[in-house]
């Protein structure tokens, strides 16, 4: 599908096309469109695009006008020009590969890639060039990036996109539901999704945020965290 860039998107990909090798990060706030973005990049070989949750492994399959593989779960690749692969799959599934496969890789949600499953995935593949995508490139447990990354190539934080009209600006409002999250362990920086659930799905809880909600924002529409 032909795909008409924003300016800023265009920008880092021509950034990008205009690299010989290396392992680089972008930072472009939720929103300014990550995906779209790393999909336009000029292919010069196989490319492989890491994920480390489900729902976003077949996400960049729409901006793809290539033959296209999933490595998650049932699903395997063949060959295809490029691969999207959920990082808990395919670091199970490295030898069916060799080293030299791809060379590109993508590593979507790129704060996560200090975790032992990203080194091992990134110590078996040998490709020209490795491209990180993050909205926050500062993690809050405070481990640094550039054990991973040599630099920070391009950047497009939330600020820039509310004041260049991109993204809505933004109203916050915090209430206090009782959520006691101590307890919650974490799995490559974020908290684990069923123990999360556990503690915060709770119908007090659920009844709480409503509450919240139709006091605060009063019916309209609202984004809640």
């Amino acid at each position: 599908m032909e795909i008409e860039l924003r300016p800023y998107q265009q920008k880092c990909v021509d950034i990008i096309n205009n690299m010989k090798n290396g392992s680089h990060l972008v930072q472009m706030a939720t929103g300014l469109g990550k995906t779209v973005t790393f999909a336009s990049i000029k292919r010069q070989g196989r490319v492989l695009i890491l994920s480390h949750r489900d729902e976003l492994v077949h996400q960049p399959q729409k901006y793809y006008d290539c033959s296209f593989g999933i490595e998650q779960a049932a699903e395997c690749s063949n060959g295809e020009e490029v691969v999207s692969a959920g990082v808990q799959s395919i670091v199970r599934r490295l030898k069916r590969f060799n080293p030299d496969d791809f060379d590109m890789i993508i590593t979507d949600e790129a704060h996560h890639a200090i975790a032992p499953t990203y080194k091992k995935i990134y110590d078996y593949f040998k490709p020209r060039i490795h491209i990180g995508f993050t909205a926050t490139p500062k993690r809050g447990d405070k481990v640094r990036l550039d054990t991973v990354f040599d630099d920070i190539i391009f950047q497009r934080d939330l600020k820039w996109g509310i004041d260049n009209k991109y993204l809505s600006d933004i109203k916050c409002l915090q209430a206090d539901i009782g959520f006691d999250i101590s307890k919650v362990k974490k799995k490559m920086g974020d908290f684990d999704i069923k123990q999360l659930s556990q503690a915060i799905n709770q119908e007090k809880m659920n009844a709480g945020i409503a509450e919240a909600y139709y006091q605060l924002a009063g019916g309209t529409q609202t984004l809640i965290f």
